[in-house]
């Protein structure tokens, strides 16, 4: 059993995947942590025991880790929890890594370990031409072509994000459930805000779809995951897969890749 991890700003994700099955079937257990910078690695270590017995599954059952990460201060504990309580030395998405993917873009290495991973898993399982849009704490945007090059980044806010950014920002405005309204004519403040966040941020994707089509000038798949997919899923229609494992399915891919 392979354990792969994805170390977000908001939560740290572990899938427990069997290797004997298909891509589709592997994903056995996910679990969800908070990312904290002061969590020990005897903390996360009990954790990821816990987990394993929750599963069903023992140490020896741990055929090896691969760990993508996009908070380095986490990464100390994180990995030392790996080597003492799994005794496996963690591979870590990175430079020097193999995945299969060239990555055009001015500063390959500032390419976050989570989207090279999710551009892996999308051009392997889905094909390219494709843009993978990540809907987590930052909403990511990355283009892959049919080569399997990885041409184009782009960033914004995710939904979170932005409803902590207006209720950090004004006096009187509350944070809200991030939810899809049930009607465009808000009538209080809660639904005015659920309803602005909700349509602006489909708004914004559905625009730069548009661009991203005009610019490239030929047509592609477009390939969603993140926790905040599942809440716009039924009103983007622009969306032609949304994969919630598609990290996981990446990070199988890239083991697989180096061993």
């Amino acid at each position: 059993m392979l354990i792969a991890v994805d170390i977000g700003n908001t939560n740290i994700v572990l899938g427990f995947i069997d290797r004997s099955r298909p891509m589709g079937e592997a994903i056995t257990h996910t679990y969800r942590l908070t990312t904290s910078n002061v969590r020990t690695s005897d903390e996360y270590g009990v954790s990821l025991l816990q987990f394993l017995q929750l599963s069903g599954y023992t140490v020896d059952d741990v055929e090896d880790v691969i760990v993508c990460s996009v908070v380095p201060n986490v990464m100390h504990s994180f990995r030392g929890s790996i080597l003492k309580f799994l005794r496996k030395t963690p591979i870590i998405v990175g430079p020097g890594i193999k995945t299969g993917m060239r990555i055009q873009i001015d500063d390959p290495r500032s390419l976050g370990a989570d989207c090279l991973t999710d551009c892996v898993a999308a051009y392997t399982v889905y094909g390219g031409p494709c843009l993978v849009i990540d809907m987590g704490t930052a909403t990511t945007f990355n283009y892959v072509d049919e080569t399997g090059s990885i041409t184009m980044g782009v960033i914004q806010t995710g939904l979170q994000t932005s409803a902590r950014a207006l209720a950090g920002n004004t006096a009187q405005l509350p944070e809200v459930e991030i939810k899809a309204p049930t009607s465009v004519l808000a009538k209080n403040t809660n639904s005015a805000i659920q309803t602005g966040l909700y349509y602006g941020f489909i708004g914004g994707i559905e625009r730069f779809i548009s661009e991203c089509r005009r610019e490239i000038g030929t047509d592609f798949q477009i390939i969603a995951t993140g926790g905040f997919g599942h809440v716009i899923e039924h009103d983007a229609h622009f969306i032609d897969v949304y994969d919630p494992d598609l990290i996981f399915k990446g990070l199988r891919l890239i083991y697989e890749k180096n061993l």
